[in-house]
């Protein structure tokens, strides 16, 4: 299974902010998703964290001096900024951002920055007023314009004790940048993937809907691991309480009909389209345009339904690679191939949703891949990000020339 941080080598500088304790966190992160995590702090940066910490977690030692006399690999900072596969500056202070928008080189960061053709990806952290500074905005439109990614900051509580813009993104947003960057090159560059997710809303009234319990999960993973792969990732999703995955374009729909309006129009230039979505199948006959009240005089309600479109089934786009789910109680393989034909799949993953570890809202999954042939795959319990990486690979085979 393809994973872009696995034996890259990754600078994570770490600059004076009270958001540097996050850091540690960030350094143990990509450490256990096998990356060498040499990290380079300030002096100032020190004051907050002791480099101990970090050295504890990467097992590295920790680079905070311009020149070390007792180095084993000569000059640290150049032998860093040449090894580097991605430099990542989180937290990044305003003072920091100027000095890599000036190309000044007074510190082991600096220097190491400028000493590298690594890409670099910076994370502001700092008062909301020092963001939000001329000085400090054209700096990053400096670094902008260089090519450096910015990500963030977001607003929240600030250590000034003030709420605003100006906090660190959270530590997924920093991995999942870092994945799409190192990943750009993988087995689906250029390739357009259309993933849905989560499960679709049909109105009663202004009140009610009629739904299901799909989490958005699976779809999400899919989404994630695709733009892990190098491919250009549009999600198609239903309502859910997920964060949109960095790089990832998301498209917002509620209903079955809008889902369906929002497929057809995006799988144009496609080359995949991976329905996860679980779409409601029914919808009420008429919508009400005003709450519904209830009848003191009657303990029943009936509301009369109507079949939703089959949007997997609509598309018919020739050469785009169809991919189904099937959601099943019993009867899981028997039930899943007789999709494939109705609904003219390449393959179809299906899986047992009555089952604890892998049903609605689980963060794992064991499925059963079936494809037009007649081959049959049945997974392991694997976490949705593995199972959407399975997928992945058979449609990276299926795409092959």
């Amino acid at each position: 299974m393809p994973n872009p941080l696995e034996k890259t080598s990754i600078i994570l500088g770490v600059t004076g902010s009270i958001a540097s304790y996050k850091a540690v966190d960030l350094a143990s992160k990509l450490s256990q998703s096998g990356a060498f995590v040499d990290v380079v702090m300030t002096n100032e940066a020190a004051k907050f964290v002791a480099p101990l910490a970090f050295q504890s977690i990467t097992h590295r030692p920790v680079i905070t001096e311009l020149f070390n006399p007792t180095s084993e690999i000569g000059i640290d900072h150049v032998a860093l900024a040449k090894r580097a596969d991605v430099i990542v500056v989180a937290p990044a202070t305003a003072n920091m951002i100027a000095k890599m928008a000036f190309g000044m080189t007074d510190d082991a960061l600096t220097a190491t920055i400028l000493a590298s053709k690594a890409p670099v990806i910076v994370c502001p952290a700092m008062d909301g007023h020092m963001y939000e500074n001329a000085a400090t905005q054209s700096n990053i439109k400096v670094l902008k314009d260089r090519g450096v990614i910015v990500v963030g900051p977001v607003e929240g509580h600030l250590a000034s004790g003030l709420t605003g813009i100006g906090r660190m993104v959270d530590l997924d947003e920093i991995e999942g940048c870092l994945k799409q960057r190192l990943g750009k090159n993988g087995d689906l560059k250029a390739r357009r993937i259309v993933v849905s997710a989560g499960g679709t809303q049909e109105s009663i009234d202004p009140v009610r809907f009629i739904s299901n319990h799909s989490s958005g999960k699976m779809g999400y993973a899919i989404a994630e691991a695709a733009r892990d792969r190098g491919a250009e990732v549009v999600m198609v999703a239903a309502p859910n309480s997920l964060r949109d995955p960095v790089g990832v374009n998301v498209v917002s729909t509620i209903s079955a009909d809008e889902m369906k309006s929002a497929i057809e129009a995006e799988v144009e230039d496609a080359d995949a389209l991976i329905m996860a979505a679980a779409v409601a199948d029914w919808k009420p006959k008429t919508l009400a345009h005003q709450k519904i009240k209830k009848n003191p005089s009657s303990n029943t309600w009936a509301v009369q339904l109507v079949k939703t479109p089959d949007l997997l089934a609509g598309v018919n786009r020739s050469g785009l690679i169809k991919v189904g789910f099937a959601a099943e109680t019993e009867d899981i393989v028997v039930n899943a191939k007789s999709k494939i034909a109705a609904k003219n799949l390449d393959f179809i993953v299906a899986n047992d949703i009555t089952d604890p570890c892998g049903g609605f809202g689980s963060a794992t999954s064991q499925v059963t891949i079936l494809d037009k042939n007649g081959d049959c795959e049945e997974l392991p319990l694997l976490s949705k990000y593995e199972v959407g990486h399975r997928i992945l690979d058979k449609v990276a085979i299926l795409l092959t020339p």
